[in-house]
């Protein structure tokens, strides 16, 4: 099977690259430089000969996307909806990445699959474009949503907290955001066991099992790191004001996954310790994605 991914040179991109080699498919990757998401027709020109495609292609700066939405529109939306067009026109199965924001983060419980998205930010609104031009353009489409991403092959969460734990000895961490912290790895395996599973289209939610809250979360890397996680207290959002607001509740549901008999990705925090020496430079990690 011939596999292109898009935004290929990205911390989830150069994952699911190597899980797609790894799984012995063909696999083109291409980054930024390679193929301009916003130009309709070399989408269409890079993606012939595409079984399945693969959208990681993204404008993610959050706080940016707040004084600049139109650019962020111009990738993820405008971006999304030139890919799925292409991959549909070459007849290719198409997975397109998305995120937690689109929701208002005001739940009590797991969002499903099917909540109405209510997004809080620009990312988040011009993220749930991008979603509904997919839609309207691929009738196969996967959607899959994540959060709270970390992997090895760019800047994330844990590499900033063991540096800055390192350095001051110390720091705050909010506690009154909970999500699920997702290692790119695993996502990237999700990716190709829904396609090897010929899932049918429609809208999964690809992060961790389990909840925590990112002073939780900071508290297992600093461990990790082989320091002490009580240097780590907790603070609340109020005392990290961002240009870009947060989703108070991060957690997704996995119900989809389940219905079609897709495992979801394992807990958290045993994903993370499966993780950690890996994506905290300490040696390559031996862990195969979870299951």
């Amino acid at each position: 099977m011939h596999w292109v991914v898009t935004g290929a040179h990205g911390m989830l991109g150069r994952d699911v690259v190597q899980r797609v080699a790894l799984a012995g498919e063909g696999v083109v990757a291409l980054a930024r430089e390679d193929l301009d998401v916003t130009d309709p027709e070399a989408a269409h020109r890079l993606l012939v000969g595409a079984e399945v495609v693969v959208s990681c292609a993204a404008y993610t700066a959050v706080d940016a996307a707040e004084t600049d939405e139109p650019a962020a529109f111009t990738v993820n939306a405008v971006g999304a909806a030139n890919v799925a067009r292409a991959a549909a026109a070459v007849g290719a199965r198409m997975v397109h990445v998305s995120t937690d924001y689109v929701f208002d983060g005001a739940a009590a419980e797991p969002y499903d699959e099917e909540a109405p998205v209510a997004p809080r930010s620009a990312y988040g609104r011009t993220k749930a474009a991008g979603e509904w031009a997919v839609r309207a353009a691929h009738p196969g489409h996967m959607v899959v949503r994540t959060a709270w991403l970390y992997g090895a092959g760019g800047p994330c969460f844990p590499k900033t907290i063991a540096r800055v734990a390192a350095e001051r000895g110390g720091l705050d961490v909010v506690d009154d955001q909970v999500g699920q912290p997702t290692w790119t790895r695993d996502l990237a395996d999700l990716v190709v066991r829904l396609v090897e599973a010929d899932a049918p289209g429609g809208t999964y939610h690809g992060t961790s099992s389990g909840r925590t809250s990112w002073h939780g979360f900071a508290r297992a890397v600093v461990g990790s790191a082989g320091l002490d996680p009580a240097i780590v207290a907790p603070t609340t959002s109020e005392a990290f004001v961002r240009p870009a607001p947060r989703p108070a509740f991060s957690v997704l549901g996995h119900a989809a996954l389940e219905r079609i008999g897709v495992a979801p990705i394992g807990a958290w925090d045993e994903r993370w310790a499966a993780a950690a020496d890996e994506v905290l430079g300490q040696r390559p990690s031996a862990s195969s994605p979870s299951r």
